[in-house]
């Protein structure tokens, strides 16, 4: 069986054997037209601190190449917060619930790890 494979953006044709599965050839294959980018992910919103409103967690690790709130602003839910760009992508981490910022833990340049608090909202 011959399959194209995508590594990296580029695709290559894998020849397997059907028998034991094995990979018995690569290379290069015809370009193909790449699939539609799936959307961006909203940060998944962490269970609320002890009363201290409900955190934002980075979704994946990456760089904020913006923050687009400041604290004591009032936010609305699905309201972008800040940009996350990871593996070339820019994501836009959005607010879970309406409030306001409490605490912002990043700065445009910082470099974040999945599930770290990147704000919290009260």
């Amino acid at each position: 069986m011959k399959y194209i494979v995508n590594l990296n953006g580029k695709n290559y044709e894998v020849s397997v054997e059907e028998t034991s599965a094995a990979i018995t050839s690569i290379k290069d294959a015809p370009a193909a037209p790449a699939p539609a980018a799936p959307a961006a992910p909203a940060a998944p919103a962490a269970s609320p601190a002890s009363g201290s409103g409900e955190q934002v967690a980075a979704p994946m690790p990456g760089t904020i190449l913006s923050v687009s709130v400041s604290q004591g602003q009032s936010v609305k839910a699905g309201d972008v917060l800040m940009i996350l760009e990871a593996m070339k992508m820019e994501n836009e981490i959005a607010a879970p619930c309406d409030g306001t910022v409490k605490s912002i833990s990043v700065q445009k340049g910082s470099t974040v790890d999945t599930g770290e608090v990147l704000a919290v909202i009260g």
